[in-house]
């Protein structure tokens, strides 16, 4: 298989890269160091590996890397940085969500995904938003719990 020039748009960087049309955008993504993407079940089961693709969460393991090119990656370390986390990755952490740290990247970005759309979701709502994404550590209430806490701080500040 031939490889073949694509560029992608990650977290603000631009990367212009050679890879075989059959790679997945999560494999490019982790060889060009974005660890915070997790290869959890490469099968869009777990969640762990989702990143928002043109303004939309996808599950990164089911996305070609060609399909992406010229497209607009965001993954959650992208969300903010450690001198200013977004309200989702502050929230995570106030909220003891973040136990093992496997699943957290692509919860949060799950759950912006929701916020993005609901900014005042219910639990079931929240429920509902993270049941594509996996977590064996908290029994989930942390990560609810996170989630309204991180609501609540962006209706207040206005973050998004």
């Amino acid at each position: 298989m031939k490889p073949q020039m694509i560029t992608l748009h990650i977290n603000g960087r631009t990367h212009y890269v050679a890879l075989n049309p059959n790679l997945t955008l999560l494999v490019a993504l982790r060889d060009l160091g974005y660890t915070d993407v997790k290869s959890g079940c490469e099968k869009g089961d777990c969640g762990a590996c989702a990143v928002f693709l043109n303004g939309v969460a996808v599950n990164s393991c089911l996305v070609l890397a060609a399909q992406a090119d010229e497209g607009e990656i965001l993954t959650a370390a992208g969300l903010g940085t450690s001198e200013h986390p977004h309200p989702l990755q502050t929230a995570f952490s106030d909220a003891g969500a973040i136990q093992c740290g496997y699943c957290t990247p692509g919860m949060i970005i799950s759950a912006k995904a929701l916020l993005d759309h609901k900014p005042h979701p219910t639990d079931a709502e929240i429920r509902d938003a993270i049941s594509g994404n996996l977590c064996r550590c908290t029994g989930y209430a942390q990560i609810i719990q996170a989630v309204q806490s991180a609501a609540e701080k962006m209706d207040a500040g206005g973050e998004g």
